[in-house]
């Protein structure tokens, strides 16, 4: 893995330029418990090591919102824009869980810069984000997201 650095008069150039991936992490029972306890979402296929045993998966997943979270994190690792007086999460235009995340599987993100548009006092960039799981053939989560850059 590699940060790209770029200035904010260089992101304007930026418009399909692929960041790469992250690094791997490992997702926890303990982050899926954690997350469980922070949004109030204790469903036993998240929690429940033993009920989840005889479930769909055959071990615990991680929340949908959990994996997506993680695009945060993954994000900071993959671009840094310098002189810039503000930097936002704006949203997401798009997103889909094509597959599960189970409990001790290890993850990482690909984001390609998809559109970058100027805005009063910025730019803001859409970014095509990918969160990969290890061996497998789908993706988990694919989302189309929204950040903005002020100058």
């Amino acid at each position: 893995m590699s940060t790209t650095t770029v200035t904010f008069e260089e992101l304007s150039g930026m418009a399909g330029h692929d960041l790469g991936y992250t690094d791997y992490i490992e997702v926890s029972q303990g982050q899926i418990n954690t997350f469980a306890d922070a949004t109030g979402d204790h469903q036993w296929i998240h929690t429940d090591p033993e009920k989840a045993k005889d479930g769909p998966f055959g071990v615990p997943i991680a929340h949908g919102f959990l994996t997506l979270s993680l695009a945060i994190p993954f994000w900071t690792e993959l671009l840094e824009v310098t002189d810039v007086k503000t930097k936002v999460n704006y949203g997401l235009d798009k997103v889909r869980f094509p597959s599960p995340v189970k409990v001790g599987s290890k993850i990482r993100m690909r984001a390609t810069i998809a559109n970058v548009t100027e805005i009063p006092g910025g730019m803001q960039i859409g970014v095509d984000q990918s969160i990969e799981v290890e061996g497998a053939a789908k993706p988990a989560v694919v989302a189309h997201s929204l950040y903005r850059f002020y100058s």
